[in-house]
């Protein structure tokens, strides 16, 4: 899986169309393949570079896609253009199309329990061929707790792990070892928008890669995780002029 690779910061991003990435993944659902997947936007690489634990798990997953605008602008400033921003986002919900399509298995684990089951509401009205086979919330110690061992048995197609970055990340690769199929997907703050308690960017703000802004406008307690963006750009500029 790991062809066409552009890096950005140590972080290799695959460099391929939405359609192409959704085949390639797809092809390991149908396979039975286990697949780690990462959607990485330049917050989730900034601090990949802060910690560099977590830059090995995200090293170490079969696939990359540029989640974030700022991925797709670093990679024209380094002269290693990304053709197209796989949103993470757009890429759960066309998993979620192929799952109603195929009948898919899908485990949901993340955000809180109400947000959780509101989820698996708007998936089972929305996807009603979709086979949820299990969900839990987010909140669990991860010491003691049988949720593997449930997503084992219940043998998902596809898990969406919504904890948020660097948990999500790392429980996949904590766990991962314990499973012989499935697609691993970190979707983050997605849960909240399938649980229809956050609105996302309407389209002509993603059309004009102002996402990031229309987030920040409507949740302002999200700014100091926006500084992230520009201590993100420094390293890139540092990158090139040093080329």
């Amino acid at each position: 899986m790991k062809t066409n690779l552009v890096p950005v910061l140590d972080i290799n991003f695959v460099n391929k169309r939405f359609n192409q990435v959704v085949e390639m993944l797809f092809l390991d659902i149908r396979s039975n393949r286990k697949s780690f997947i990462v959607t990485a936007n330049p917050e989730i690489v900034m601090y990949a570079h802060e910690h560099p634990d977590y830059k090995k798990i995200i090293q170490s997953a079969d696939m990359v896609v540029p989640d974030g605008f700022g991925i797709i602008l670093a990679s024209k400033i380094l002269n290693t253009p990304i053709i197209e921003r796989v949103a993470g986002y757009d890429l759960m919900v066309r998993l979620l199309e192929l799952g109603n399509d195929n009948q898919l298995k899908i485990y949901l684990l993340g955000g809180r329990e109400e947000t959780n089951q509101k989820a698996v509401a708007t998936i089972s009205r929305q996807y009603p061929n979709v086979q949820i086979v299990g969900s839990h919330h987010g909140f669990f110690d991860w010491e003691k707790n049988k949720i593997t061992a449930d997503i084992k048995a219940a043998s998902p197609d596809i898990i969406f792990v919504a904890l948020g970055f660097p948990k999500q990340e790392q429980w996949i690769a904590r766990n991962l070892d314990q499973f012989s199929k499935g697609l691993f997907m970190g979707v983050g703050g997605s849960i909240d928008v399938l649980a229809g308690e956050v609105q996302r960017a309407p389209r002509f703000w993603q059309k004009m890669n102002l996402e990031w802004f229309y987030r920040l406008i409507s949740q302002p307690s999200r700014w100091r995780r926006m500084l992230a963006i520009p201590r993100f750009l420094l390293q890139i500029f540092k990158i090139k002029l040093d080329k």
